[in-house]
């Protein structure tokens, strides 16, 4: 079989619907200043699927750092990976900076954050140790693991006592091959928005001997008193070993980085392949995030108004009967049930006639019947907006009980547009 033939074929288990889909329900056009108002095909959207928490991505301050430093340095400043000819001082400054912030002995700084993790993950473990994961564990954790060559074990999503079942069998295999424990697990999962049981896996450290290494994408820059993330609003700094974030999401840039013992880090920089076989993070984006480190330490009202939108739209969904499943963060998934057809009315709907964007996950991505509309409320977004957004879901909600949007198939937007 020629190689290509099963790829045009089936297209995938999500790209199985990407040519009646393609510009609308998946790879939409958003266009303008990026924000809570965006413009979608000519009309526009109060936008809820950019996680940009604090609001920082065209925050005046941020947007006259960037250009500065774009002037300053352009795209290719400096040539090379940090190891051979990228390095420089500024690189090492923000690195201190992030330690501090975060507890840290050191930080090292990731060109990006999947490839990062992933490739953090295997130069931590060989194949003698063993790793213990949350099974809802973001991809780019699942694609880190797959690279491990030796045992893995997933526990049930924050299920304490499976997680602990795990931990178990891990401590016997790792005993057997003369080998140790890594656990893995996010400090808020991205979809269900749920901080992960942190303060409990670190607690286990008294019975079994491991290591903790947390995905904090979802967290970091306004989780816990500071904005340091989530272990810090769980008050387990320091049982957490290994902090890795990125900053695509409240920092509104590029790159990541992982934090922890000095000793510890020094390995990875000399380890991690996905960092000494590629250029360097351009010095036009460190000095960027060297401004937005700042504002995140120093105005703490930007962490204050994401929290009061957050309080806002999610007592507002509750008290209109919705529901949120246990989200303890600002990300707000929106359960629903219905087929995929019945979803891909109910959300051009939303768009054409109530102007509110939202991401949706269905089927194959979830079971069957379920649909999931997931908000991230900024401290960007105003009152009118929440409001707007909370009447269009229930309007819509209503007319999705009534069966309003049912169909046989789902609608061909390759056509429409």
């Amino acid at each position: 079989m020629d190689v290509f033939e099963k790829l045009v074929k089936d297209g995938g288990p999500i790209g199985q619907h990407m040519d009646r889909a393609h510009g609308y329900f998946a790879f939409p056009k958003l266009e303008g200043e990026l924000g809570p108002r965006m413009q979608f095909r000519g009309k526009e959207m109060i936008v809820w699927s950019l996680n940009n928490y604090l609001g920082l991505v065209n925050h005046p301050e941020v947007r006259k750092a960037d250009t500065e430093a774009a002037a300053k340095y352009g795209m290719g400043n400096p040539m090379g990976a940090r190891m051979m000819s990228g390095n420089t001082a500024l690189h090492e400054e923000l690195e201190k900076v992030i330690s501090g912030f975060v507890k840290r002995e050191d930080t090292m700084l990731l060109n990006f954050g999947y490839q990062g993790i992933m490739s953090c993950i295997d130069a931590l473990v060989n194949r003698r140790d063993v790793i213990v994961y949350d099974a809802e564990a973001h991809a780019c954790i699942v694609d880190g693991v797959r690279l491990h060559m030796g045992h893995r074990y997933a526990f049930k999503h924050n299920d304490m006592e499976d997680c602990e079942k795990q931990l178990q069998r891990a401590a016997e295999m790792a005993a057997k091959n003369g080998g140790g424990i890594l656990v893995i697990t996010e400090g808020v999962f991205g979809m269900d928005g749920e901080q992960g049981i942190l303060k409990e896996i670190v607690g286990l450290k008294e019975k079994y001997e491991f290591r903790v290494l947390i995905d904090d994408a979802h967290g970091f820059g306004y989780m816990g008193p500071t904005g340091a993330g989530a272990d810090e609003a769980q008050d387990c700094q320091a049982g957490v070993d290994l902090y890795f974030s990125t900053f695509v999401k409240s920092m509104g840039s590029i790159g990541a980085f992982i934090s922890g013992p000095k000793a510890v880090l020094k390995y990875l920089r000399y380890n991690v392949r996905s960092q000494i076989f590629a250029k360097s993070l351009p010095l036009m984006i460190v000095e960027g995030m060297l401004k937005r480190m700042e504002m995140v330490k120093t105005m703490p009202e930007l962490r204050s108004k994401l929290w009061q939108n957050v309080k806002k739209l999610q007592e507002g969904f509750r008290k209109r009967g919705f529901d949120l499943g246990h989200t303890n963060s600002p990300v707000t998934p929106i359960y629903m049930k219905g087929d995929v057809p019945e979803a891909s009315q109910m959300v051009m709907d939303l768009r054409e006639n109530y102007h509110i964007f939202c991401s949706i996950v269905v089927y194959p991505v979830i079971p069957k019947g379920d649909i999931i509309y997931r908000i991230i409320p900024t401290a960007v977004h105003t009152d009118e907006d929440i409001e707007l957004t909370l009447t269009a879901f229930e309007e819509t909600k209503k007319k999705l009980d009534a069966g309003a949007y049912k169909a046989d198939k789902i609608p061909d937007m390759a056509e429409a547009i």
